[in-house]
C-alpha cells in the first residue's frame, strides 16, 4: 500500500489516469489531492466523478476553482468566459457530486507522514494547531445552513492581512484566500493577490504599499511538518525546499501533472495531453 499526492488536475483526467497508471495505483493506494479538481481542462464532471468514486481512498482539499464551482452552484456566482464548467450543471448527478465536494476539508494532517495538505499553502503567521482551528471554522460554514452566505461574499482581495479580530465575512474571506489563493506574501504576511507569473519570481517586486514581496514558502515559520501545494503553475512544481513541495506544474496549461509518494518522497510526472 502507499499513498501519494497529486496537484491542480483541473479536469485533466486523462493525465491524471496514465499517471496513476505510470505508479502501478491499486485499490490499496490512497491518493491525495491539493485542490482545484476542476475547471479550465476538459473532463471536470468526469474527474469529480472518478475522485468521489475513490471513496475513503481519496483525501482531498479544497481550492479556489473548486470554490467557485460551488458558488456557481449556490447561484452566487457566473460563469467566467474561460470556465469549462458547464456539463457539470447539465449532469445527473450535480447535486450528489456538488454535495460531496462542499464537504471536503481546505487542510488535511497525516501524522503518520507528519504532512500538511492544502491549496495554495499556509502563511507563515499560523502555526499548525491554528491552520487547523481556521480550516476548521471554514469547513464547519461550508457545511452549515449559512454556506450561501459565504459564497455570495466571498470573492474579494480584502481583508488581506490575518489579525486574530477579524470578525464574520472579513475573517472568512481572509482565511479563504490564504488557503487557495495565496502566492506572494510581504514579509509581514500580507497577501498579495496580483502577481503570479513566472517573471514576478525572478523580479524585486513590491505591493501597492511599496513594500517587497516574497514567496509566502520564503518566510520563517513554525510548522515542522513537511507542507504539500499546489495552485502556483510558474513555480513548476519547484520551491528549492525540502519540507515544502509544489505539486503545481500546470498540466492544464501544457505542462505536467505530478505525482508525490508520501513515503519517500519520490515524485513521477506525466505531459499533459
Amino acid at each position: 500500500m502507499a499513498s501519494y499526492a497529486v496537484g491542480d488536475i483541473q479536469g485533466c483526467l486523462a493525465a491524471l489516469k496514465d499517471l496513476l497508471n505510470k505508479v502501478g495505483f491499486t485499490t490499496a493506494d490512497n491518493l491525495w489531492v491539493a485542490g482545484d479538481l476542476v475547471n479550465r481542462g476538459p473532463q471536470s464532471l468526469e474527474t469529480l466523478r472518478f475522485i468521489k468514486a475513490l471513496g475513503k481512498q481519496a483525501k482531498v482539499v479544497l481550492g479556489n476553482h473548486d470554490l467557485h464551482l460551488l458558488a456557481l452552484h449556490s447561484k452566487n456566482a457566473q460563469l467566467k468566459p474561460n470556465d469549462s464548467l458547464a456539463p457539470i450543471f447539465a449532469a445527473h448527478d450535480r447535486k450528489p457530486l456538488l454535495t460531496w465536494l462542499q464537504q471536503q476539508p481546505l487542510l488535511h494532517y497525516d501524522a503518520q507522514f507528519d504532512t500538511v495538505m492544502t491549496h495554495a499553502g499556509i502563511p507563515p503567521c499560523w502555526n499548525l494547531q491554528q491552520a487547523q482551528q481556521h480550516a476548521q471554522e471554514l469547513h464547519e460554514l461550508l457545511c452549515s445552513k449559512d454556506a450561501p452566505f459565504f459564497f455570495a461574499s466571498m470573492y474579494g482581495n480584502q481583508p488581506d492581512l490575518w489579525h486574530d479580530q477579524l470578525e464574520g465575512m472579513d475573517r472568512w474571506r481572509c482565511i479563504t484566500n490564504y488557503f487557495t489563493r495565496m502566492r506572494f506574501v510581504t514579509f509581514n504576511g500580507q497577501l498579495d493577490l496580483t502577481h503570479n507569473g513566472k517573471a514576478d519570481l525572478n523580479t524585486n517586486i513590491a505591493n501597492n504599499t511599496q513594500e517587497p514581496l516574497t514567496p509566502w514558502f520564503n518566510l520563517p515559520s513554525a510548522i515542522t511538518s513537511r507542507q504539500i501545494f499546489g495552485h502556483w503553475a510558474a513555480l513548476e512544481g519547484e520551491t528549492g525546499k525540502d519540507r515544502v513541495i509544489n505539486l503545481d506544474m500546470g498540466c492544464v496549461w501544457g505542462g505536467h501533472l505530478k505525482l508525490m509518494r508520501l513515503e519517500d518522497g519520490e515524485c513521477f510526472s506525466v505531459k499533459c495531453q
